[in-house]
């Protein structure tokens, strides 16, 4: 009989645990006589004493109580709610000390998941701030007592929403949008929804902030149809929000986490504001997908362009393509370039997009890379490069075989989760394309989150 071995540490207890790395969630990993645990605000190389808060049959998790060691690299956190609030992961970490880990974070799933060795993982391309630079926020709403509002993130792992004044990773005119719904909700007494009464009226803030263009979009997300003193809440926006361009209202009727629903009505302004990403110009509506770093998409895109190495000859095959932001980048040095994405609306502001950049050699396809990638090969396609931008959860393996099967001479993969990624570069390392390089990019600074660019090349 196989023996059971004996789980070493207590739920409540405390213990002193060495930490060794980070965990895809930017907690602290360390071990305890062999068994892992899990301590949110800890860094590798620090001894930490941590209390047992969670005990499964593989691991723990623990909050930390003490730095007993600390890391070269912490640093004092910026945000005075950055314990509760869990809109960020990393801010008591250097920002050197962050890219170093997120190229880490990156090597390690491609050993570990992928069990692909002696890639070369480049340094990870840090933004130039780490501060202010989310051009899109959307904040939750909810009553916070005696006629208060609570507005700004969820704190981690629940719905408990932790208010904040002044968001250190928003464009600034986010943070102004913040305060002027806020004063005009406590001024009219306007109630924010309560999910479980499913009563009130504001349910989510969202602003976006044309970098490049100044323009400023806020979207307020009800329960309702009509809500009582919106022209004194668009009249406050004009004057306090310079750039104000669109004020758009969202009706989200369902008992859902979804944030915007099928309603979208004009207030006052446009329904779209501009901005640009390189030489490119693109309509942004409150349902558009558009990168939330402006500074560290261009990188992104121009990175995974270098990895096409266009010569001005090629067929393209973008899957995945969204909006078609990197369709149209491809499109400056390619002879053509084909879209694909199985979303009607992003299609739609994709040729638009086209249309208004003036690219001309951009075709986009509406359906599923499954089917649609297969179908542009048999009616005569070859592409000599294909790119994919697929969503968290990867390509899965339709689409890997349908790439294999089409034999391009180069595959660019962005990536937004380096777990997946690991994942398909090794089915098509199985299937004759060999990862050359990976290219980190830090989109999302203060956070866990990184994305890359892997170059894959045939073999022959």
């Amino acid at each position: 009989m196989k023996e059971t071995r004996q789980i070493p540490v207590q739920k409540g207890k405390t213990y002193d645990i060495s930490i060794v790395r980070l965990g895809s969630s930017g907690e602290g990993v360390g071990r305890h006589e062999g068994f892992t645990v899990f301590v949110p605000f800890a860094l590798p190389s620090e001894t930490v004493r941590a209390r047992i808060t969670l005990v499964k049959k593989t691991y723990t998790t623990a909050s930390l109580v003490e730095v007993l060691k600390p890391s070269p690299d912490r640093i004092q956190p910026q945000c005075p709610v950055y314990d509760r609030c869990g809109g960020c992961q990393l801010q008591h970490l250097s920002y050197e000390g962050e890219l170093k880990e997120k190229r880490q974070q990156v090597r390690d799933a491609l050993e570990r998941i992928g069990h692909l060795q002696g890639l070369d993982v480049l340094p990870t391309l840090g933004a130039h701030t780490p501060w202010h630079y989310r051009n899109k926020m959307q904040f939750p709403v909810a009553a916070a007592g005696k006629g208060k509002v609570a507005i700004g993130c969820f704190a981690a792992a629940t719905h408990e929403v932790i208010d904040v004044t002044d968001c250190a990773i928003q464009k600034e005119g986010n943070n102004a949008i913040v305060a002027v719904v806020r004063q005009w909700m406590k001024d009219f007494k306007i109630p924010a929804y309560d999910e479980d009464a499913r009563t009130g009226i504001v349910r989510h803030i969202m602003g976006r902030v044309g970098v490049h263009t100044g323009e400023i979009m806020v979207c307020l997300v009800t329960a309702c149809d009509m809500v009582p003193h919106m022209k004194d809440l668009v009249q406050r926006l004009r004057r306090d929000i310079p750039g104000l361009t669109s004020v758009v209202q969202n009706v989200n009727k369902r008992h859902t986490n979804v944030i915007l629903g099928p309603k979208t009505k004009t207030v006052y302004g446009k329904g779209t504001i501009h901005d640009s990403i390189g030489p490119l110009t693109f309509h942004i509506s409150a349902q558009s997908f558009f990168q939330v770093n402006s500074e560290q998409a261009q990188r992104l895109y121009e990175t995974a362009l270098d990895f096409a190495d266009l010569k001005g000859g090629e067929t393209v095959a973008d899957v995945y393509c969204g909006t078609g932001t990197i369709t149209l980048f491809l499109a400056q040095k390619a002879k053509q370039v084909y879209g694909i994405e199985i979303v009607a609306p992003a299609i739609r502001d994709a040729v638009r997009n086209a249309k208004d950049n003036r690219v001309g050699n951009a075709q986009f396809i509406l359906g599923d890379a499954i089917y649609k990638l297969p179908e542009l090969i048999k009616n005569g396609v070859r592409p000599d490069v294909i790119v994919l931008d697929p969503p968290r959860a990867g390509c899965g393996e339709p689409v890997l075989k349908a790439i294999a099967q089409s034999k391009p001479k180069r595959v660019v993969y962005v990536s937004c989760n380096p777990a997946t990624l690991a994942r398909d570069l090794a089915y098509l390392d199985q299937h004759g394309y060999h990862t050359t390089k990976v290219q980190p990019v830090d989109m999302f600074p203060r956070t866990h989150h990184v994305e890359s660019v892997a170059l894959l090349t045939r073999a022959h």
